[in-house]
């Protein structure tokens, strides 16, 4: 499956939300140099995924912070991961 994403380097931690265009971003710790922002997007979605990296390409978007990446995961996994971002997206006010 293909998801598009927005991530947001440099910050100061790891998070999953939904902003209020409906659009998933990830803040993630790791800088935008020497692509270990996308290194670390890739592993991150792993982990959350219970999927290996390997599962995980950024086909799109490599220098841009709107990107799309190809996820070997079930439907049924994604939707319980992106419901599972929405009640942590909700409670926090993103």
């Amino acid at each position: 499956m293909t998801i598009s994403v927005k991530a947001k380097p440099g910050s100061k931690v790891d998070l999953f939300a939904i902003d209020a265009a409906g659009q998933l971003t990830v803040k993630l710790k790791a800088p935008a140099q020497e692509g270990r922002a996308n290194a670390y997007l890739i592993e991150l979605f792993a982990r959350e995924l219970g999927i290996p990296k390997s599962a995980v390409t950024i086909v799109a978007g490599f220098t841009n912070p709107h990107k799309r990446l190809d996820i070997a995961v079930s439907e049924v996994d994604y939707a319980r991961f992106l419901d599972r971002v929405k009640t942590v997206s909700a409670s926090s006010g993103s």
